[in-house]
């Protein structure tokens, strides 16, 4: 059996079609894959490694595709941010708080995915504790875009982002609080997809915002993301209370429906004063060939859209605080050497194992909650997201999906934004609001724009309609081809 040397330019797809068909094997595809990882570590994706477990899960999976028993992903490499806790890899959340930290379980979206046959090929840096735009916060330090190594590839999933962009793995799940999946996407020219809140499972999930919180994914495709989300979805209600109790779907059975008559949502707020000139000419390009192919654009209004800045920089920081208080040196993660007291042990803890913005968060979530301060904050921030929720349910009403920028600008130099951590906040504007209403939301590329540098345009769906947007983007990306362009990143990596 030979492989070529191409091999990292196959989809999920087609990798998962010749691992059945035996035209190629599992364990050549894992070392060619761990080959490519060795020869482009300056981007600093990878944060944990072990090409022997890597290897063999790829034999064990060779071994089902020779008896029969292969799930639907045997054989076909993957490698998971470190914010999923697995058993076989380290986990650090990209924080030095949990640095060295095995857990003693899979994480649900992880055990799913190796069920079907999947095979790990290791952890994906991220900002700490997922708490970021850039990928700047990780304590491990910073991933690097593949189209531009002076550039962010975004965050918080950047690692996942930067990884399946340049071809060092064909996918990556990722985690999406405020855009934390759909944003390192459209940066780094691929696609990536948010599904309902709660339509995968949280366990396992190192946690930063409860109540906003999801699970995804990153691939070059919404053919992959289809396949790979019919795998991971499905209820958990035995270990996460917010899991849905709906049966899991076939995502790919939808995605040659026509979009003849579809009706996309166009908000007013996402294309005004700050968005800038080279991503709306690349937006409003992709909208246009929607319209080609048979779609009807309707102006909508979301006119909450600039305070979900505010609310969602309440709400995270709030819960953030909460979920965090954890980690204090008693039970598991960094303790301190040097301390006097408990208190001290506690603060002396948290000061060396916690970054900068994760500390910044855990102190604007403890005033807004703190006494006095709740009901002029916390919760006067829930009101307007439920607002913001109801804006989106007013707009359904008069088209299928809605549609606009993912972020601002392109991707921007790392260090672009200094001290000045408000600057990184603002970037969200565009992807804050569907989180906060529960919405499922994905980035598919549609150009570029200043620098060369990968423009995405989201989609934005009503409740449990991850069908739907999957539909439509496959739809575009049959009539287009951005979705199949390279960065310069594209030495081969193969291993003897």
């Amino acid at each position: 059996m030979t492989i070529a040397t191409d091999l990292h330019d196959l989809t999920v797809t087609e990798l998962a079609s010749q691992l059945r068909q035996r035209k190629i094997s599992a364990a050549e595809t894992a070392r060619h894959f761990l080959g490519r990882m060795e020869a482009h570590t300056e981007l600093g994706a990878f944060l944990h490694v072990a090409p022997e477990v890597t290897l063999a899960q790829a034999r064990a999976a060779d071994g089902r595709l020779a008896d029969g028993t292969a799930g639907v992903l045997e054989g076909v490499p993957i490698a998971h941010k470190d914010i999923f806790v697995t058993r076989d890899f380290v986990t650090t959340a990209g924080s030095k708080m949990l640095e060295g930290y095995r857990s003693p379980f899979n994480a649900t979206v992880v055990e799913r995915l190796a069920q079907a046959g999947a095979v790990t090929l290791g952890k994906l840096n991220c900002d700490e504790f997922a708490m970021g735009s850039a990928n700047e916060n990780s304590a491990y330090g910073p991933v690097r875009n593949p189209w531009d190594t002076h550039r962010t590839p975004g965050g918080s999933s950047g690692g996942s982002a930067a990884a399946v962009a340049a071809r060092l793995t064909p996918a990556a799940t990722g985690t999406d609080t405020g855009g934390s999946i759909r944003q390192p996407a459209s940066f780094c020219g691929i696609t990536g997809i948010k599904p309902t809140y709660g339509r995968a499972s949280r366990y396992g999930m190192v946690a930063f915002a409860s109540s906003l919180d999801q699970a995804g994914l990153l691939a070059r495709s919404a053919e992959d993301c289809a396949l790979l989300l019919s795998v991971m979805c499905g209820p958990d209600a035995d270990r996460d209370a917010t899991s849905l109790d709906i049966a899991p779907e076939d995502y790919s059975s939808q995605l040659n429906s026509s979009i003849d008559g579809l009706r996309i949502g166009v908000p007013d707020e996402f294309f005004g004063e700050g968005l800038s000139a080279d991503v709306r000419a690349a937006v409003d390009a992709a909208l246009k060939t929607y319209q080609a192919l048979g779609a009807r654009l309707v102006p909508i209004s979301l006119p909450r859209t600039e305070l979900s800045i505010p609310v969602y920089y309440i709400i995270a920081p709030a819960e953030a605080s909460s979920n965090l208080s954890r980690f204090d040196g008693v039970k598991f993660g960094h303790r301190a050497k040097d301390f006097k007291d408990l208190t001290g042990m506690y603060e002396q803890t948290r000061a060396e194992g916690f970054g900068d913005e994760v500390k910044r968060r855990i102190m604007i979530g403890t005033y807004v909650l703190s006494h006095g301060y709740y009901d002029a904050y916390y919760l006067q921030a829930q009101k307007i997201r439920r607002m913001i929720a109801d804006d989106f349910q007013q707009a359904f009403q008069q088209c299928d999906v809605i549609a606009g920028p993912v972020a601002p600008t392109v991707a921007w130099a790392l260090g672009g934004h200094g001290n000045d951590p408000l600057a990184d906040y603002l970037a969200d504007i565009f992807t804050l609001p569907a989180s906060l209403a529960g919405l499922p939301g994905m980035s598919l590329p549609v150009g570029f724009g200043d620098g060369g540098m990968p423009v995405g345009m989201q989609l934005i769906g009503n409740h449990l309609t991850e069908s739907r947007l999957l539909n439509v983007a496959h739809r575009f990306q049959q009539a287009t081809h951005w979705h199949t362009a390279k960065p310069t990143v594209q030495a081969t990596g193969v291993r003897p």
